[in-house]
């Protein structure tokens, strides 16, 4: 997996919620996002300026989190963000510290590979899950997962309980589908045609 580098400023949390809010407000104000790094049993509050957080949100890309708050380093991963519900500007960012020794649960991109059996015979290809949730040790999860759809025939599908990777633990529902060739209607007709 790859790794990018995002630096961070700490920050205090006011007693008052009120004291809070106006606080984020200020930050947001000033081009900042409030962040929050959960693991080695801490919770570190800091700030990063939207710049800075830009090639690891907009991106198809997982990366392992090289955060920098004020000179102390620690490797994270991105685990949940919040954007605006109208601007679509992000408004906050959770972190999780990773632990060399314990699997964490990331969702990986996925990528399809081959010419399906099923689109040679006018079907279409369809990706229905861009991402896939697994569950490994940081230094396993691979920046993409690979499904070969050579094999697939007109109508068929791939569920997520019907794929395996070494080392990783699928944790998407078995029943999801991944892909399928959907029948469209050049390839209905030549099925029919073929039928009389």
């Amino acid at each position: 997996m790859k790794s990018i580098e995002v630096k961070g400023t700490a920050r205090t949390i006011a007693e008052r919620s009120s004291e809070q809010a106006r606080a984020l407000k200020e930050i947001r104000k000033n081009g900042g996002v409030p962040c929050v790094l959960y693991g080695a049993g801490e919770v570190v509050h800091f700030t990063v300026t939207n710049e800075g957080l830009r090639n690891l949100v907009y991106t198809p890309h997982i990366y392992v989190v090289d955060l920098d708050i004020d000179g102390k380093k620690v490797n994270a991963i991105l685990k949940d963000i919040q954007f605006h519900p109208v601007k679509d500007n992000i408004l906050h960012v959770d972190f999780y510290q990773i632990d060399e020794a314990k699997p964490i649960v990331m969702e990986v991109p996925v990528q399809l590979e081959g010419l399906a059996e099923g689109v040679k015979a006018g079907g279409k290809l369809a990706l229905q899950m861009r991402k896939i949730k697994v569950k490994a040790l940081y230094n396993v999860i691979p920046e993409k997962l690979t499904v070969n759809v050579s094999h697939l025939g007109l109508g068929k599908t791939v569920k997520v309980g019907e794929l395996s990777f070494e080392g990783l633990e699928l944790i998407s529902a078995k029943e999801a589908v991944v892909c399928a060739v959907k029948l469209t209607r050049a390839a209905r007709g030549a099925a029919a045609a073929a039928g009389k």
